[in-house]
């Protein structure tokens, strides 16, 4: 594809919102895509390779302040690279033309995206309600946690390849109901360094039935990396409440027009 202004400036927006709040990359970048005309697997595939490469500074960043909990991460992986990889293989198999497979993803990315609108609102409540709740059996039994975790993973893997939604709202939220002790930075931290691995197998595995376009993907990265750092710097200075509030009512129109 040629060469756009308006990807670079959607990459620019996107990053700066995820940098300024830790939420809204492939949930806004997805929708971006798709109003530009990207058809559904090719935006899908792209953008997994693009929170893959973003989030890959966050890893480092939240590594140096010991903000991941490396065990979780790999339970997380566990279950959710298996189920990535098994998602790519029907995706890959299924005897269908592309327009049944775009009709498809379209309304997996809508459902999608009304879900992780409702996680992004009910988020602090969500912890309130899991920190009350942190003496409950599941959460004192180790095995348990572990084996949620996995199943936790399974979801992510299957929702994360089939849409590019999901490896951030979604699982920081059912991190915050399985984890409820840990510390919001070392949640936020795990799940990012969850995402990259997560993403990274999506992304090349789409990318290996030609749902990939790397022109797009450089424009994209061309925006996003000096938006997600401008945000960073920002960070707290803006009201994250109304962010927030703003970012899911968005996603929920959008989430509506994919799916009715």
């Amino acid at each position: 594809m040629d060469f756009q202004i308006g990807l670079v400036i959607a990459g620019l927006v996107v990053g700066f919102v995820v940098g300024l709040t830790g939420v809204g990359g492939g949930s806004l970048m997805t929708p971006i895509l798709l109003y530009f005309g990207i058809p559904p697997t090719k935006a899908v595939g792209t953008d997994l390779l693009y929170a893959a490469f973003t989030k890959m500074g966050g890893v480092f960043v939240h590594n140096k302040k010991s903000n991941i909990n490396w065990s979780i991460t790999g339970w997380l992986t566990l279950g959710s690279v298996p189920a990535a990889l098994l998602t790519l293989w029907i995706l890959n198999n299924i005897k269908t033309d592309v327009e049944t497979v775009n009709q498809v993803i379209k309304k997996s990315l809508g459902w999608a995206l009304l879900f992780t609108s409702v996680a992004i609102i009910f988020k602090q409540r969500i912890l309130k309600f899991s920190q009350k709740h942190a003496g409950d059996k599941f959460h004192s039994e180790s095995t348990t946690q572990n084996m949620l975790t996995i199943a936790i993973g399974v979801l992510l893997g299957a929702t994360v390849t089939l849409t590019s939604i999901g490896a951030g709202a979604l699982g920081t939220v059912t991190l915050f109901f399985l984890y409820p002790l840990l510390p919001t930075p070392r949640l936020v931290g795990t799940e990012i360094a969850h995402a990259v691995p997560l993403t990274l197998v999506a992304g090349v595995g789409h990318a290996s039935m030609g749902n990939l376009d790397l022109i797009l993907l450089g424009q994209l990265l061309l925006g996003s990396l000096p938006g997600i750092f401008i945000g960073s710097m920002l960070s707290g200075k803006v009201p994250d409440q109304f962010l927030r509030n703003a970012i899911a009512v968005m996603l929920f129109l959008a989430g509506y027009k994919l799916i009715f």
